[in-house]
């Protein structure tokens, strides 16, 4: 089995999913950033609006509408902060 990865996406009133994914894909205002197991520590500002992508073993995606905030990787995993965030539309892929 790969590698992996605890993930939280949070928005500011509730958690929204948590779990262990493949691979995490964000768009900040420096570009888009994918998170694999043992990235380097960062804090990146999430681009307003935008999706974040949870790739899961087996190859299922959960993709999310954030609104605002951060994204956090640390060696406790990576953490979605966001204003909001819901669950995406196949019309907003």
């Amino acid at each position: 089995m790969a590698n992996q990865l605890p993930v939280k996406v949070v928005a500011v009133e509730e958690r929204i999913w948590s779990g262990e994914a493949e691979m995490v894909v964000a768009r900040t205002t420096e570009g888009e950033i994918g998170v694999l197991p043992g990235h380097s520590p960062l804090l990146g500002l999430l681009k307003e609006p935008s999706q974040v992508r949870v790739k899961l073993a087996g190859g299922e995606q959960l993709t999310y509408d954030v609104s605002g905030g951060f994204l956090s990787i640390d060696a406790d995993g990576v953490t979605v902060l966001a204003e909001s965030a819901t669950p995406a539309t196949p019309e907003s892929h």
